[in-house]
């Protein structure tokens, strides 16, 4: 699955690094790119592209969510779709002086987070902002970050570097 498409570059790309059977499921907010993206992939039976808004939609149960767009945190529902050892790149943009790629998997244990490379990338239309009640990382905290969590799973401790209303991430990793 990929959220962001463009003009299906990385759709394309994606579609040709999926295993036989594999599905590449887009979502592109911006109507007229979703419809180029769309008319660009109709060579690849194993692509849909989406026009709407990730944020809000149900998304598939995926093993891989690539996000081409700046977050302060993923949306609960995303992590949701994650099947079990499903991976999600997000450009964590959780402040104006914090932007990581980071790797999160779901293990048995919850979810791992792998803070990557520096990265900036566009805002995520209605991820892009911090509930008022929120509390965002430094660039330290969040270079220091290994876990994320559910917080109606587990309240934020005293290793939360970063804390939402629906997710908190940790400085210690999973068990």
């Amino acid at each position: 699955m990929h959220i962001g498409t463009g003009s299906g570059y990385y759709t394309a790309i994606l579609s040709m690094l999926v295993l036989p059977n594999g599905r590449v499921d887009a979502f592109e907010i911006d109507a007229d790119l979703a419809a180029a993206a769309r008319h660009n992939l109709e060579p690849f039976e194993s692509v849909s592209v989406t026009a709407g808004d990730a944020v809000s939609l149900p998304l598939p149960q995926a093993d891989l969510i690539y996000v081409n767009a700046g977050v302060v945190a993923p949306p609960l529902h995303w992590l949701r779709a994650l099947r079990p050892d499903g991976r999600m790149i997000f450009p964590w943009r959780p402040s104006k002086t914090v932007g990581i790629a980071a790797l999160v998997t779901r293990t048995p244990s919850g979810f791992d987070l792998k803070p990557l490379m520096p990265a900036y990338f566009i805002p995520c239309v209605g991820a892009s902002e911090a509930a008022a009640d929120s509390a965002s990382p430094d660039p330290s905290a969040a270079w220091r970050t290994r876990s994320l969590h559910v917080t109606s799973e587990r309240a934020p401790d005293a290793t939360a570097t970063a804390a939402y209303p629906d997710v908190w991430f940790s400085s210690s990793p999973l068990p």
